[in-house]
């Protein structure tokens, strides 16, 4: 109960931060996708079906906010959560590497993705400007803020974690 009570909120912080705080700071028009952060994290911290749910609610609440229709973002991002959840049975908390190039290839896939079926399916193939203007912008914007939002949330699993083992052994 108290982990979902603390995703939640982690839920609502970086969508709230993503929306006001980064859209106001953003360069070129450019904001780091927190949504994929904390998918991907959650994903490959918690496992496949973790990383399900949380990047459905992650992206349901961009269709509701942002999305032309309602659940691409919830797929796309579902997707991506289960994916990042398959590198449960190799992450190791000590290691940024290999966080860091999950979340930039979920982010350049979400990207990819996004372009192909909401820019060139309507006949927009400038692909090129697409993928340098904006896909690689937001990812290295992302991967920026990842280097300081993944340790909190790496920190925070860890203490959910260790209270959840210790309720475990109160009830052996």
């Amino acid at each position: 109960m108290l982990r979902k009570f603390i995703v939640a909120i982690f839920i609502l912080v970086c969508f709230v931060l993503q929306c006001s705080v980064f859209g106001s700071i953003a360069f070129a028009k450019i904001i780091p996708n927190l949504m994929i952060v904390l998918t991907s994290s959650f994903g490959f911290m918690r496992g496949e079906k973790e990383g399900l749910i949380i990047g459905f609610i992650c992206g349901l609440l961009s269709d509701v906010f942002y999305g032309d229709f309602l659940g691409f973002y919830a797929l796309l991002l579902m997707y991506i959560g289960y994916l990042n959840g398959k590198f449960s049975r190799i992450f190791y908390p000590e290691d940024i590497k290999l966080p860091i190039a999950l979340i930039v290839t979920s982010d350049l896939s979400y990207g990819l993705i996004c372009y192909v079926l909401m820019f060139m399916l309507r006949g927009r193939l400038q692909f090129t400007y697409y993928f340098n203007h904006v896909i690689l912008p937001e990812a290295m914007y992302t991967i920026v803020v990842t280097l300081f939002l993944y340790p909190l949330v790496l920190k925070v699993n860890e203490k959910l974690e260790a209270y959840e083992k210790r309720r475990a052994q109160k009830f052996v």
